[in-house]
C-alpha cells in the first residue's frame, strides 16, 4: 500500500525522541518513515492497519513498528462520544534502527537486538510479562531526561529482545513500495473506509471518490494493498465484530449487522473464513 513517507526530525544518528501525544481524536494520514517507533495506547480505542494487517487497537496496546514499515491509528467514530471529555493519549517512541548496534560490538548485546530489530520490520504486538514491564518502564521514561532517559530505554530494548511474547502484525509477504505518487487518493480512501465500514458502501462510491471508473480503483486499490478491495472490506469488518462479541449485550444478530453485514449467512461466512472460527466459538473463546 502506498502511504506517505514522513519526517520525523530526529537529529543525528544517536538520538531518540519521545513524544507524549494527548488530544481529542487520532486522526494521522497512512505514512511510514525512517525510524523504529515503539507504541503505547494509553487511554483510545479504534481502527490501525500496520502493513497489510487490518486490527483493532485499544488502551495499553503495546507495538513496535520498524522503519519504512507504514501504518495508521485511527479513532472508531464514537471514541469521543462514548464518554465526555475522553481524550486519545499515547506514548511514541521513536529511534534509529541502528541506535543500539553502534553502542557495542559484543555479541552478546548485538545478536538478541538485531534479531528484534529484524522482526520489528513486520510490526509486533506485544503481550503478558513484556508487556506489563515495558509499561513500567515507558513510565518511567516519561518523567526523566539526559542520561536516566537513555538508561531506561536501553532496559526497555532488552526487556523486548528477550521476549516471546508477541504476535507479528503484517504477514511476512508484505513489501512496502515506497511509492509516493496517489499518496493524497490513496489516504483518502483509507480513511473513508476506516469510518464507514459499517454501513453499505458501493464500489461507485470509492471510485468517485477517487476519480477512477469501477474497474480502474479495483486494479489501483489491489496494486497498493496487496488484496482485494471486498476482502480488506471485510477484514475491517470482522475486526470490529470481533471486538463487539466480546460484549455480551449484543447478540450475534446484532454484531452483524452492527459491523455492515445485512446478511447473517455472509457474516458467519466470511468471519469463519477470516478467523477460522464462528462467531458463537469465537465469543466462547473470548470469555
Amino acid at each position: 500500500m502506498k502511504a506517505q513517507l514522513i519526517d520525523i526530525s530526529i537529529s543525528g544518528t544517536k538520538n531518540i525522541q519521545i513524544k507524549k501525544v494527548d488530544q481529542f481524536y487520532l486522526n494521522t494520514p497512512f505514512h511510514f518513515h525512517k525510524y523504529c517507533e515503539l507504541v503505547w495506547i494509553k487511554e483510545s480505542f479504534g481502527k490501525r492497519v500496520v502493513g497489510d494487517k487490518v486490527d483493532n487497537f485499544e488502551e495499553g496496546d503495546l507495538v513496535l513498528m520498524g522503519p519504512d514499515l507504514p501504518h495508521i491509528w485511527l479513532n472508531d467514530p464514537i471514541f469521543h462520544l462514548k464518554k465526555k471529555g475522553l481524550r486519545a493519549k499515547a506514548v511514541v517512541v521513536y529511534f534509529p534502527h541502528d541506535f543500539i548496534l553502534n553502542l557495542s560490538d559484543e555479541p552478546e548485546v548485538i545478536q538478541p537486538t538485531a534479531g528484534l530489530l529484524k522482526k520489528a520490520r513486520r510490526g509486533l504486538c506485544f503481550y503478558g510479562n513484556t508487556h506489563k514491564e515495558v509499561i513500567r518502564l515507558l513510565s518511567k521514561v516519561e518523567e526523566t531526561d539526559g542520561f536516566k532517559k537513555i538508561l531506561t530505554f536501553l532496559q526497555v530494548i532488552e526487556v523486548l529482545s528477550r521476549s516471546k511474547d508477541y504476535n507479528y502484525l503484517s504477514s511476512i509477504s508484505y513489501e512496502n513500495l515506497n511509492d509516493q505518487r496517489d499518496t493524497t487518493r490513496i489516504n483518502t480512501v483509507y480513511q473513508f473506509l476506516m469510518q464507514n465500514f459499517h454501513r453499505d458502501i458501493k464500489l461507485q462510491e470509492l471510485a468517485r471518490l477517487t476519480n477512477m471508473t469501477p474497474n480502474a480503483f479495483c486494479r489501483f486499490f489491489k496494486s497498493r494493498t496487496q488484496k482485494s478491495f471486498t476482502r480488506f472490506l471485510n477484514e475491517l469488518r470482522i475486526g470490529h465484530a470481533c471486538k463487539l462479541l466480546q460484549d455480551e449485550s449484543y447478540s450475534v444478530a446484532d454484531v452483524c449487522y452492527e459491523s455492515g453485514f445485512n446478511n447473517p449467512a455472509n457474516f458467519n461466512k466470511f468471519f469463519k473464513s477470516i478467523t477460522k472460527k464462528t462467531p458463537s466459538e469465537y465469543r466462547r473463546k473470548s470469555a
